[in-house]
């Protein structure tokens, strides 16, 4: 983390129902400070592949809908930084990190894959807990319309391998299934979240760099605080391996650039999907 934060603990702040509107209060304090924000979610994994005839292209992208249309999104996490990597803190003694916990998921009776569910059981999440406390997800999608998150094109998102993350975060600001094609997909994307880098997009143009955030951030050197699999720590991790990376690989002397030149490319989907497919990539 960033210079400020030397000698500071970290500390996620769960939001639940009963807490919502003030921690949403506290983000619009720090959005025009920290203008990095490192995203994460959690959801019951994929489910269902598309059926009928669909293009090579675009079989990702269906299969990302159907998938984000039928099921629900069980956790978001949000980290916050300036460019110097550094987090809000609000009493000098913890850099903040944000973790949504939401209420929609019912494991007893909605569709998931096993997998999915059972890292997230080993990871600490309670879905009971979840159902009793969680947040309703149509609230907080009110609240993040007016936050100054999305819809701002200073903010600058920081992911990795998003489409799903942000198919899901889509469908809770438009209260809306995903659209059918493609390319109204992105319009949309465009719209809400104008400016993102995907690492695991950027990762193809470093010859030695492969594998998940995981791996990637073992590679780096950069150190996980926090349980994996759970979406607050995941974002986290996401914001220092950009850093990271961006130090190592897009710095200005760079033969590859400066991150803004692999803005708003996300990995195995619209263009990058077209490009791999001229490549043969699988």
């Amino acid at each position: 983390m960033g210079e400020k934060n030397k000698g500071q603990e970290l500390l996620i702040r769960e939001v639940w129902a009963d807490n919502l509107e003030e921690e949403m209060a506290m983000i619009r304090e720090v959005v025009d400070q920290y203008q990095y924000v490192a995203m994460d979610t959690e959801f019951p994994g994929v489910v269902a592949r598309p059926v009928h005839s669909t293009k090579v292209n675009e079989y990702q992208y269906q299969t990302l809908r159907c998938n984000v249309d039928m099921l629900k999104l069980i956790q978001l996490g949000l980290t916050f930084c300036d460019e110097e990597g550094n987090l809000p803190s609000f009493d000098g003694k913890h850099m903040v990190i944000w973790q949504f916990n939401f209420r929609e998921f019912d494991v007893e009776n909605d569709m998931y894959a096993e997998d999915s569910i059972e890292l997230l059981k080993e990871s600490g999440i309670d879905f009971d807990e979840l159902m009793q406390r969680g947040i309703e997800v149509h609230r907080f999608g009110e609240l993040l319309m007016t936050s100054g998150v999305v819809l701002n094109d200073e903010i600058r998102w920081l992911t990795f391998h998003c489409g799903y993350d942000f198919g899901y975060l889509i469908k809770v600001l438009t209260c809306h299934p995903l659209p059918d094609k493609e390319e109204e997909f992105f319009e949309i994307l465009r719209i809400f979240f104008p400016r993102i880098y995907d690492i695991k997009y950027m990762m193809k143009f470093c010859d030695s760099l492969h594998g998940g955030l995981n791996k990637l951030a073992e590679m780096l050197e950069v150190e996980r605080i926090g349980p994996q699999h759970q979406a607050g720590s995941d974002s986290l991790l996401t914001a220092a391996t950009f850093q990271k990376l961006v130090c190592l690989y897009f710095n200005k002397s760079s033969r590859l650039g400066g991150p803004e030149k692999y803005e708003g490319m996300l990995y195995g989907l619209g263009a990058d999907a077209l490009s791999s497919i001229a490549n043969g990539d699988s």
